[in-house]
């Protein structure tokens, strides 16, 4: 009876391990590294720090030399066209004028004798009491006479003229800059006094790198000022310095600004943003995302189940360490960019973000 039960016991055993064979172990999923795919300009944005000048700055100066009566404006005054800057003292230019007025008196009086006697030496020709050759010598006489009446009504002209100068007045509307004399200065002519910017054209300034200026002189433009930062400016190219700063090594680039009204104040500092005028859109991918077995470009997307999927691609250019995709791509969706050798159709992947050590 002992005998059968031991035989029972192991043959139950014996059964149960059968029964017990342990499962094989599913094989882990492979981790792979994805991007998510964002479309972004083929050409990124640059920006720079500009400062707002104006186009036109002019020194200002006497047409005619003399002593500072008075200063009548201060750095930083803005200014009228017409509106009066400085003057000399007059005393000089008044007395080179009344010298020009008795000048044109007395070529007046010459010629009107003159002329006089011509008539009377003619009416003498024809009665035979004058010879041909007097009445030749007053024809010059009167020649000569006319000349200096012309020259004394130039000359009484231009010290008119002179006499206005006296007076230095602003040419447009404009803000003040510098100011470069001081009553009783005496000035020559043409020495600046009055530094003088206008108002009606305004300029970005920028310094560009020199490994930036392609991108200026192809790019589209636009501004925006640290002060008011919601509002943009359209701006162009005016003038880009063709030799670089021997110091800094950077190129002068001048922007027009349009639309600029009197919020935009000299000196102020903007920000100009240049970026490509092509509108074409894609996304930067690196070059270990590119999966291709002689039938082109693909890529691998993940779905929402962790499945791969193969997907052809349009790429629009190849970099250095990225290429770029034009086509086959949808916003938001991720890309294996690490392990494309590894993965196998439709089996399941983990995916992560960023590389962990």
């Amino acid at each position: 009876m002992s005998a059968r039960l031991v035989l029972l016991l192991a043959a139950s055993l014996a059964l149960a391990g059968c029964q017990d064979k342990p499962k094989e172990a599913e094989a882990p999923s492979r981790p792979v590294l994805v991007k998510t795919v964002s479309f972004e300009p083929r050409t990124p944005e640059r920006s720079f720090v500009a400062t707002i000048r104006p186009r036109t700055e002019s020194d200002l100066g006497f047409r005619v030399g003399g002593k500072v009566l008075r200063r009548l404006v201060d750095t930083g005054q803005r200014v009228k066209p017409g509106q009066p800057l400085a003057e000399l003292d007059p005393a000089d230019l008044r007395l080179q004028l009344e010298q020009a007025e008795a000048e044109a008196g007395a070529a007046k009086a010459s010629l009107q004798q003159a002329q006089a006697e011509l008539r009377r030496i003619s009416s003498l020709i024809e009665k035979g009491w004058s010879t041909p050759a007097a009445l030749d010598r007053q024809k010059a006489a009167a020649q000569e006479a006319e000349g200096r009446q012309t020259r004394s009504e130039r000359a009484l002209v231009l010290a008119r003229n002179a006499l206005s100068y006296a007076v230095l007045s602003a040419d447009a509307e404009g803000v003040v800059t510098a100011t470069q004399v001081e009553p009783g200065q005496v000035l020559a002519a043409g020495q600046p006094a009055i530094r003088l910017a206008r108002l009606d054209q305004k300029e970005a300034v920028v310094a560009v790198p020199e490994n930036q200026v392609a991108a200026i002189r192809e790019g589209a433009a636009s501004a925006t000022l640290w002060s008011a930062p919601d509002r943009t400016y359209e701006v162009s190219l005016r003038e880009l310095s063709p030799s670089a700063d021997a110091a800094t090594r950077t190129y002068l680039a001048r922007y027009a600004l349009r639309g600029a009204g009197p919020e935009v104040e000299l000196g102020m500092t903007a920000t100009v943003t240049v970026g490509a005028r092509s509108r074409e859109r894609v996304v930067r991918l690196p070059l270990s995302a590119l999966y291709n077995q002689g039938q082109g470009p693909s890529v691998w997307v993940v779905g929402g189940d962790g499945k791969p999927a193969l997907r052809a691609i349009q790429v629009a250019a190849y970099e250095a360490q990225d290429v770029l995709v034009s086509g086959g791509l949808a916003e938001g969706e991720r890309v294996v960019a690490l392990g494309v050798q590894k993965i196998e159709q439709g089996r399941p992947v983990r995916t992560v973000t960023a590389l962990q050590f």
